[in-house]
């Protein structure tokens, strides 16, 4: 197979078949066969094509998507987010802003709850953002704090992105990479609200104060069944009680009796929960059965190699290699979903990484940290199109209130890149490494 033929066949049939608004998962299909038609008979593509996406999903471990899909569609609709809203205010009652900071810190609470930036947004965006409204908060400020905030539950476990890096790049501890994650995802929530306690105290927002030693015990215990999901799944999967997939079973579970506690679900809430989740979970299953077509295809035509030796031939000094990938990424990410670009793009840069002393562990957690960011960048980001929809604000309005963002996780990104210890240390900590 000719490797210029064919990388040229595949990534342009790819792009053309994004611009006419094709789904990325058929897209990444098509492209697949055209370019895998240009040196192998019909019978061996269809036959390999097949095999390659069947063997794609036949994962033990990525049954844990679906479940963990489940469980965050049941917290958004089962009044867990309404919860968290309030005992988030507990802590950051006193900051200027802080209903916003009350939504960056119930991002990452609902986030690590969800594993997912969409459900965050959605949720902690949706119960907030009205009283902010009434308040006199910029919409552009906080839908901003929210937008920013959101992607943070793809990096404080469980999040289903790990369990997919996980299997593409071989195998990688699914409980290291959730360990990994913590201090990356906690400081990116903490850099966005850095940037909300400036912008606040410039335009002088007000403060909610402290409730009351009793209200504040309330509102605690309240919020306190939800915050034990985050111990009972994590703890089980990292001292080896239960799997991930397991685990993410009895994350269901426990939302499920917790909403019914609530009171707030009933069984044609749950039904339309199931219909929702199917949907959702078919669509990242497909994404990663077929770029397991798209992966044979690069790998068989040896393009990850070459693009490997393109980007060494740039300069042999790492500090640069990393910030070029890092470059790369943040760009795939403003084209592409975070599946699919973490399917694709693992096997290319994880050899790189490697052979310049980059654990497989950190690179994880540099990769998702890059389509975090993705998420709140146009032309595809996910959560960006999210927040503006419940704001009901355009993308115009809120990009110039975002950029001081992006600029603050930018550096974040370049400090778990370059100072290992942020995602190594508490692996290194718990014998994990």
């Amino acid at each position: 197979m000719s490797l210029g033929l064919t990388t040229v066949i595949l990534f342009t049939v790819f792009i053309i078949l994004l611009f006419l608004g094709c789904p990325i998962s058929v897209g990444i299909v098509i492209s697949s066969i055209v370019a895998a038609a240009s040196s192998l008979s019909w019978d061996q593509i269809t036959f390999i094509t097949m095999q390659k996406m069947n063997s794609g999903v036949e994962s033990f471990s990525l049954l844990a998507i679906p479940l963990f899909v489940l469980a965050g569609n049941i917290m958004n609709n089962g009044g867990i987010a309404r919860r968290l809203v309030n005992f988030a205010k507990l802590f950051v009652g006193w900051c200027p802003g802080s209903l916003a900071q009350a939504n960056i810190v119930g991002n990452m609470l609902f986030g690590a709850l969800s594993g997912s930036s969409v459900a965050a947004a959605t949720a902690m965006g949706g119960c907030i953002y009205p009283i902010q409204k009434e308040e006199g908060y910029d919409p552009a400020f906080a839908t901003a704090a929210n937008i920013a905030s959101a992607p943070t539950g793809l990096l404080i476990p469980p999040t289903s992105a790990f369990i997919v890096y996980s299997t593409v790049a071989g195998g990688v501890s699914i409980s290291t990479l959730f360990m990994a994650g913590y201090i990356p995802g906690i400081l990116m929530g903490l850099g966005s609200m850095v940037v909300a306690f400036v912008y606040a105290k410039k335009h002088n927002y007000p403060t909610s104060g402290f409730p009351g030693m009793k209200e504040a015990l309330k509102i605690t215990l309240e919020a306190l069944p939800s915050l034990l999901l985050i111990i009972i799944v994590i703890g089980g999967i990292v001292s080896g009680i239960f799997t991930a997939t397991e685990g993410a079973g009895i994350s269901v579970l426990y939302c499920l009796i917790l909403s019914i506690c609530y009171k707030s679900i009933s069984v044609k809430d749950f039904s339309s929960i199931l219909v929702k989740s199917a949907c959702t979970s078919g669509t990242v299953l497909f994404l990663i059965s077929a770029s397991s077509a798209m992966s044979f295809v690069m790998a068989y035509s040896g393009i990850p190699a070459a693009i490997s030796t393109a980007i060494m031939s740039v300069s042999t000094n790492k500090i640069v290699i990393f910030l070029l990938m890092n470059v790369i990424l943040l760009v795939v990410g403003m084209f592409m979903d975070i599946t699919p670009a973490i399917l694709i793009f693992t096997p290319i840069f994880l050899p790189i990484a490697e052979s310049l002393g980059m654990s497989s562990i950190q690179f994880g957690v540099m990769l998702i940290f890059n389509m975090c960011m993705g998420n709140m960048t146009p032309p595809v980001g996910s959560v960006l199109f999210v927040g503006c929809g419940i704001s009901k604000i355009s993308i115009e309005a809120v990009a110039k209130t975002l950029l001081p963002y992006f600029a603050v996780l930018f550096l974040l990104l370049l400090a778990v890149t370059y100072i290992p210890v942020l995602s190594l240390g508490i692996p290194q900590l718990m014998g994990l490494l």
